[in-house]
């Protein structure tokens, strides 16, 4: 090295006292962390829409910067990544790869990977088998043609080349997987079993290859025992790890749960002080410190607070910092310039070539022969030949040990990124699990009403974000089941964003098939407990059929899922929780938003619907008397119709309907009816492209026949009070202020939740309130009013949207008043301004 490391001072004087910082190791880390980071996240933004793992983008961020591309210019290489400071970046980086490898281990829970059963031992072993044999086949090939190969000890390289043919990154998988939504499927379930079972036995063999590797060059020349007594060592501390500290962490996790105090700070300190330990251990038998880690992370149970709190701590920093320090510096170490020639790419795609086939073609057989379909069979082998970070730290483990020299490594890195690299889009071309919209499903509770079958159930799909969520839920749809009519089959699906934490990748582990999921996350015990027995009583409930699923998804595309599978179990109402929570403390009300992406979802699935859609905003409508009131009991819930006219409210009517069947509710409704002579002030809306939608509400712009809908809201009318005048209330207001009319109500406290449509096609009276700043547009002008803090309001909100495809078609609008502007706007249609698009809507 041409500085002498223990020269090197930690921080400089400052650039005014004459120092360069660059010359510093804590500036210059400083610098190398920041560009790393910048250069990686930009690369992970341009890779996103191919839908690829970070890992890629660090890998390929670190080749950018290293000898392969910038490095080329020797003064940059010289002053950003001098060799002096290799170790240092990398020491710091080795920092996260030993924690990162301890939630690795966190996320592997031994238990399911043994009740996975013989399919996927059997699909896992093969993917290992026939690879490792590959890799030790093109080892022999290496050590005859790459220079310097043959200076390595024979029975390390090949296993090492075996080890690095063979594995499958597991962390890496469950992103792929949760990216493409497979994650919950068999294809999903069987990959991920498979790929846990491959990790346990590619941790063994890469622990074999370290023992065997020694020091790299020369190693075959030192003693068997050597190795023998480095295996041994190894298996001592394994055994150790699970017979007493596994029994002694289950006791600290006992220690930390929600029975008793919040989670004291010294058992965290002393877990993660464990980590390093353990790390230290394996490092002094002779074992790389990853291993320690990854035994420790096996050893804590993998449910409860603990758990979680470990890995609210570390996580972020672990993997948002520190570990793309790591794969950065594995690229910074590939130079591709050492690939020379025809015969090295030659040996390359071989590589490639070799890697692919046989962990394909291994899976697949197998597969296959467990009678799994064949193109699902194939799916698999793709997904098990994921790379990834799993590959790169066997690949500068053998660097390190010098097994490895600079041109196999820059290849066997490229074969890493490439077999990754090409997962997602060829198992996005070989499987597509049915997910489109081939067979619409365009249904609302009027098609059910109309229906002459009685055995037709009625279907919704109840989204959760979290706990705050479900006794309004419970009390909602309780409500609605209907006593006299046709079934309830309930599926309540919970909302999971997938985020770039390794949480993600245990929350899948925690997908029940017949069990609602990751309900242990809430900070208080007694919520599970509660939730479970409310779902186990709805469950006995002879005309309440309860079936939970999970949306696993990032944000941006949370709505496909939830439109899948109200389209594929055939729903009549979807029903989603707003993104705020009103909360009661201490007599003061605060509102918890839960996050704007949030919002997105919701305004996405009220644009793709396949059915009608209600979004309920809760102020303690599931704290209302019983949470789930008895067909015998007394009346525990007041429930407001408010009706105007138009589709939408003709929908909330509907399902004010089957609520009126529930004796333990009392219904009332509400009707708006305009002055005498007020339709003649002839209000008239038309689309603007200069409004934002999400300021402004946005109405339907299909053409609308008032008198038709006139008939129509009268005809829905009459309807309910012939079936329900006996048991529901009927009331009409004549609407001189429709505002101030709404809000008193909504103020009063008589009622627990009020319903009402969204308002597409607005009556005369909403359509005034189409030129008012919207602060929640996607409810329409009624229930935006209704859910804005400020009002006053103490009721919940129920705001409905009836789905109608020829209403699908939404925009902002503006508005003219007056009969004679009204004239005048209709005698000049066609010369319109500003770019507005001119259509009567109302």
């Amino acid at each position: 090295m041409a500085v002498n490391i223990t020269s090197i001072r930690t921080s400089s004087n400052g650039f005014w006292q004459g120092d360069n910082p660059l010359d510093f190791a804590f500036p210059l880390l400083i610098v190398q962390t920041t560009l790393i980071l910048v250069v990686s996240r930009f690369l992970a933004f341009l890779l996103k829409p191919l839908r690829q793992p970070k890992v890629i983008a660090e890998i390929v961020g670190g080749i950018l910067l290293g000898p392969s591309a910038f490095g080329r210019n020797e003064h940059y290489l010289h002053r950003i990544f001098p060799k002096w400071s290799t170790p240092i970046l990398e020491s710091v980086a080795s920092i996260g790869l030993l924690f990162f490898l301890f939630l690795v281990g966190l996320e592997l829970d031994l238990t399911s990977i043994r009740r996975s059963g013989r399919r996927s031992f059997g699909i896992a072993l093969a993917g290992i088998s026939l690879p490792f044999v590959c890799g030790i086949g093109v080892a022999f090939l290496l050590r005859k043609t790459v220079t310097g190969a043959d200076k390595v000890g024979f029975g390390q390289f090949l296993v090492f080349m075996g080890v690095a043919l063979s594995i499958t990154a597991f962390p890496v998988l469950a992103r792929i997987l949760a990216e493409l939504r497979l994650l919950t499927t068999r294809v999903g379930e069987t990959a991920m079993a498979a790929a846990a079972f491959n990790d346990v036995a590619a941790w063994i063999l890469l622990a074999l290859a370290v023992a065997l590797a020694g020091n790299g060059e020369g190693g075959g020349h030192k003693s068997p025992l050597v190795s023998v007594w480095v295996l041994l060592s190894g298996f001592g501390f394994v055994v150790f790890m699970m017979v007493v500290i596994r029994p002694a962490m289950k006791w600290v996790a006992r220690r930390c749960s929600s029975e008793h105090d919040a989670v004291d700070e010294a058992y965290i300190c002393l877990t993660l002080a464990g980590v390093m330990v353990s790390g230290f251990m394996t490092d002094v038998i002779g074992i790389h410190s990853i291993f320690g880690a990854f035994v420790f992370g096996l050893t804590i149970p993998k449910d409860g607070e603990f758990t979680e709190r470990l890995m609210e701590r570390i996580e972020d920093f672990v993997s948002g910092l520190l570990l793309p320090l790591y794969f950065a510096s594995s690229g910074l170490k590939t130079d591709v310039a050492k690939i020379i020639g025809a015969k090295s790419w030659g040996l390359l795609g071989l590589v490639i070539s070799t890697a692919c086939a046989g962990k394909i073609l291994g899976t697949f057989v197998v597969a296959v022969m467990f009678m799994i379909p064949v193109r699902e069979s194939l799916t698999l082998g793709l997904l098990m030949n994921t790379k990834g970070l799993v590959e790169l730290i066997v690949l500068n483990i053998g660097r390190e040990k010098k097994v490895l020299n600079d041109e196999i490594f820059a290849i066997l890195v490229l074969m890493a990124l490439f077999t990754t690299f090409i997962t997602t889009p060829t198992v996005m071309a070989i499987y597509k699990p049915a997910r489109g919209h081939s067979i619409p499903t365009r249904r609302k509770l009027r098609d059910l009403s109309s229906t002459e079958d009685s055995q037709d159930k009625l279907r919704i799909l109840a989204c959760v974000h979290g706990p705050g969520n479900v006794p309004s839920l419970i009390s909602l749809v309780e409500a609605i089941r209907s006593t006299k009519k046709s079934l309830l089959k309930l599926f309540i699906m919970h909302l999971v964003e997938l985020t770039e934490r390794s949480s993600s990748i245990i929350m899948v582990q925690r997908v029940r098939k017949n069990g609602f999921p990751f309900l242990n996350r809430a900070r208080r015990g007694e919520w599970h407990d509660r939730l479970a027995g409310a779902f186990q009583a709805y469950s006995q409930l002879g005309r309440v059929k309860v079936r939970p699923t999970t949306a696993i998804s990032s944000l941006s595309t949370m709505h496909e899922d939830i439109c899948h599978v109200a389209e594929d179990k055939r729903v009549t109402m979807i029903i989603l929780p707003f993104h705020k929570l009103w909360r009661s403390e201490g007599g003061e009300e605060t509102v918890e938003n839960v996050g704007h992406g949030w919002r997105g979802v919701n305004q996405r699935v009220l644009n793709h619907a396949p059915c009608s859609v209600a979004v309920l905003v809760d102020r303690g409508f599931g704290n209302v008397g019983s949470q789930t009131p008895g067909p015998n009991g007394s009346i525990t819930q007041r429930i407001c119709i408010v009706f105007f006219g138009g589709p939408d409210d003709r929908e909330a009517l509907e399902l004010g309907g089957r609520i009126a069947d529930h004796p333990a509710v009392r219904v009332a409704v509400l009707k708006f009816t305009e002055k005498e002579g007020f339709e003649s002030n002839g209000i008239v809306l038309r689309p603007s492209n200069t409004k934002s939608k999400e300021e402004n509400y946005s109405f339907s712009t299909a053409t609308m026949n008032r008198e038709n809908e006139k008939e129509l809201d009268e005809a829905a009318i009459a309807d309910f009070r012939s079936k329900w005048g006996g048991v529901a209330e009927y009331t009409e207001k004549i609407g001189s202020n429709i505002v101030e009319g709404v809000l008193a109500i909504a103020r009063s406290g008589d009622y627990h939740l009020m319903v009402v449509g969204k308002g597409r096609f607005p009556s005369s009276m909403v359509a005034e309130l189409a030129d008012r700043h919207a602060e929640h547009a996607e409810l329409g002008p009624i229930g935006d009013i209704l859910a804005s803090a400020g009002n006053g309001v103490v009721s919940s909100v129920l705001v409905v949207q009836q789905h109608d495809v020829n209403h699908a078609e939404e925009a902002p609008v503006s508005k003219i008043l007056h009969t004679a502007e009204y004239e005048k706007f209709k005698g000049n249609e066609s010369s319109t301004s500003d770019g507005e698009i001119s259509k009567d809507i109302a």
